[in-house]
């Protein structure tokens, strides 16, 4: 009975047998490949035109991307975060007196994808391995659960740091090896996407980001998007520019720029599919330490600048990720940024996770879990999201703007 976006209705219809256990051929993403290429989601993924092909993908691979990726961006809906993997969980419980167990994880995961009426705010779910493979109290597998509430499932692959010499700290992400087995088992899971972060650090005095670092990272990640796309996975690129350091705004913008757009030809040299993958950005903003006042509007008119010096139309939106931003900097950011974006036609949300989780935990006490609080208070938080999605978010005055910090 819930009334779900024809994207999300269309999508699932057509990849939600995958997870039930039925799916045992070898053969790359056979789901995919099954799909009617007759049916339209309304938002402009009809069957491409014949004379819209693709190196290996058929029209029907083509639609089905595409499909998801225009559900994973239906507007005022954002996506849950919940891939931390168990170290990084584990840090989070250790904090608030909770055990770092396997069921602890499940329990609390559970609560984020089932919370009442969740679904009227999220399009999609991030999942760590591990949570793809665990299953509810009801005995079905969390992609399924997800699944029938039309959040469409996905799963970050496990991933490793590796510092580059001679770049003065920068680093790039390894992962690569193997990853067309994960994605194909992840599918078969019930994974409908993927995302892979590329964390990279803003320091003017020692020169970086370097175009080496700036270079491997963007090409690892067109070259992770084309193997998700040939196993049926949509995937998220996230080039995560961080907030730590004390640079300008205006360097951010040149950064930024340079990064978006040395992803994005990255993609089209490696034949991606642009329509069916979708994009995990930072928020662009001053350097958290940088001496220099700058007011919500600013920031936003500078994100909706590099969005327009870069990024593709053929994509449908971007989930923008908090990075260390409170729920409430986020949402006055994210909104200023749809008020702001005037002339792009991509769906501008949230793909959260400490925005969302860290005040939930704080409800924790004696070492326990309080779920019905913590999803009360969850449901807040994703309509306060929700409202920063659609432009519509009215946080208390000065909210979002960079306050300069003095230095030493």
């Amino acid at each position: 009975g819930r009334n779900l976006s024809p994207a999300i209705t269309v999508a699932m219809k057509r990849t939600g047998e995958a997870a039930s256990g039925d799916n045992d051929s070898d053969e790359p993403h056979p789901k995919v490949a099954k799909c009617d290429d007759s049916i339209s989601n309304g938002k402009g993924t009809n069957t491409p035109s014949s004379i819209i092909t693709h190196k290996f993908l058929s029209k029907a691979q083509m639609q089905c991307l595409e499909e998801t990726s225009a559900a994973m961006t239906t507007h005022g809906k954002g996506i849950t975060a919940c891939d931390e993997s168990s170290g990084t969980i584990g840090g989070r419980f250790q904090a608030v007196g909770i055990a770092n167990t396997e069921e602890n994880r499940r329990a609390y995961r559970q609560m984020l994808f089932t919370a009442q009426n969740c679904e009227e705010y999220l399009c999609a779910a991030i999942l760590d391995p591990e949570t793809l493979y665990q299953k509810a109290d009801d005995g079905r597998f969390f992609p399924e659960v997800l699944r029938s509430r039309g959040i469409v499932p996905g799963v970050k692959p496990h991933l490793k740091v590796y510092t580059i010499p001679g770049t003065n700290g920068d680093t790039v992400m390894q992962g690569l090896d193997s990853l067309a087995v994960r994605c194909k088992e992840y599918y078969k899971a019930g994974a409908r996407f993927a995302k892979w972060r590329s964390p990279l650090v803003i320091d003017v005095a020692k020169g970086r980001p370097t175009d080496l670092a700036i270079r491997s990272n963007m090409h690892d990640l067109a070259r992770y998007a084309l193997i998700c796309q040939s196993e049926g996975l949509v995937p998220i690129v996230e080039p995560d520019v961080s907030l730590e350091g004390t640079h300008s705004l205006e360097t951010a913008v040149e950064v930024n720029i340079r990064v978006q757009s040395e992803l994005f030809k990255a993609m089209l040299d490696h034949g991606v599919y642009m329509p069916g993958a979708t994009l995990k950005p930072n928020i662009v903003n001053p350097g958290r330490d940088c001496p220099i006042n700058y007011t919500v509007q600013e920031i936003a008119e500078a994100n909706v600048y590099v969005l327009e010096n870069t990024f593709p139309v053929a994509m449908k939106g971007a989930n923008f990720l908090s990075g260390g931003q409170t729920l409430e900097e986020s949402a006055a950011r994210l909104s200023a940024i749809n008020q702001a974006n005037t002339k792009g036609h991509w769906n501008l949300s949230f793909s959260w996770s400490k925005a969302l989780q860290l005040p939930l935990l704080k409800l924790c006490s004696e070492g326990k879990f309080r779920l019905e609080e913590m999803a009360s208070l969850y449901l807040k938080e994703l309509r306060i999201a929700s409202a920063a999605a659609k432009g519509d978010y009215k946080g208390r005055e000065g909210e979002g703007e960079h306050k300069g910090q003095a230095q030493k």
